[in-house]
Parts: C-alpha cells; structure tokens; sequence
C-alpha cells in the first residue's frame, strides 16, 4: 500500500482509471493500485486490502465471465454500460453493480472498468478483430484479462461524497454545518 503526504488525496477519474492505470496493468506494468480476487473478499472487507482514496476502494482483478457469488453475496448489475472518453474517442466500458447480500442489495456499489480494446505488449491496439501495426516478435496480449474496481459505500454522507467526488475534501467546521438540521434562514449570524 502506498501512505499519501497530508493534503493529497486519491480520487482519479473515469478517463484517470482507464488510461493511467488500466492500459498500463495490460501492458503488464506494476502499479500501486494492488491486485485482487474479488469474489473472495465481501466489499466490506477492502479496508487495508485494496487501495483508498477516501470512502473508495480502487484494485485490479481479473475479468470475470459471470457474477460470481463472494462469500456473503454476489455483485448483479445495476445500470447500462456507460462508455468512458479521453477527447472525442471512448477508450474502456464502465459498469456499475450493486452488492446483494442473502438475496437483499445493500448500499455497497462497484464501478467496474474495462479497455474498449486489446493492448499488445509494445503498446499498440486493437479493436473489432482488426490489428493496428506493431513490431514483429512481440507476443499478442489477447483479449485484456484485468479490470480495475471502485467499491464504495453509497450510504456515506451524500454531502460529502458530492464534495469529495468533486475533489474538495472537508475542514470539522464543513461537517458541523452539513450536519446542522436547520434551515440557513433559522440561523442567527453576527453583525
């Protein structure tokens, strides 16, 4: 696990997660982001497993043919596949499922990432069956066998999981007043 200096703090994006961390695992590079087998950990279990960036949990794991069960639940999608861009050109998949524990879904969510296309080991890609040129002797990759995850917990504050999303992250004083239930009409302020 990588410790961050105070005052940084580790909330890539979409495009982040996809050009910067997955293109470069398929490419088999190491990373800080650790590797995981997800359908053996419960999404509670991340903490000091899988990288943290707040109330996130980032790690890589193998691309899964099904929705295996864990070992408390299963993970069952929740929402269309949303494409993921850099400029104008989509570059991965990002899909979006909710953990189900003894057949009830729980608050717990996971953004799961994919390449759009295949990455050979110099770099060059690959999409719908075609081979963009690459240099004799280097060994296809194959199809990309690594996604990347986010797993969160969407009953977090949603205030504060706005403003984090947002790369702001929260003083005491910002919590005290988000978690006043008064209207600012109702609150005196001084001269």
């Amino acid at each position: 696990m990588t410790s961050l200096p105070p005052g940084f703090q580790f909330f890539p994006s979409d495009e982040e997660l996809v050009i910067h961390f997955l293109y470069r695992k398929a490419l088999g590079h190491r990373d800080i982001i650790p590797s995981l087998d997800l359908y053996t950990h419960d999404p509670w279990e991340l903490d000091g497993k899988a990288l943290q960036g707040g109330n996130y949990w980032y790690f890589f794991s193998q691309k899964a043919r099904n929705r295996a069960t864990g070992p408390s639940g299963c993970w069952d999608s929740e929402a269309d596949d949303e494409p993921v861009t850099s400029g104008r050109e989509n570059v991965g998949v990002k899909k979006t499922f909710a953990f189900y524990a003894d057949g009830i879904k729980t608050s717990w969510v996971m953004h799961e990432y994919h390449l759009l296309q295949r990455v050979d080991r110099d770099g060059s890609t690959s999409s719908n069956g075609r081979r963009s040129s690459r240099r004799k002797g280097n060994p296809r990759m194959g199809d990309n066998k690594w996604v990347i995850c986010r797993v969160y917990d969407s009953s977090y504050d949603s205030d504060q999981l706005r403003l984090y999303e947002e790369g702001m992250e929260l003083s005491c004083l910002d919590e005290a007043f988000l978690s006043l239930d008064d209207d600012l009409d109702d609150i005196s302020w001084p001269n």
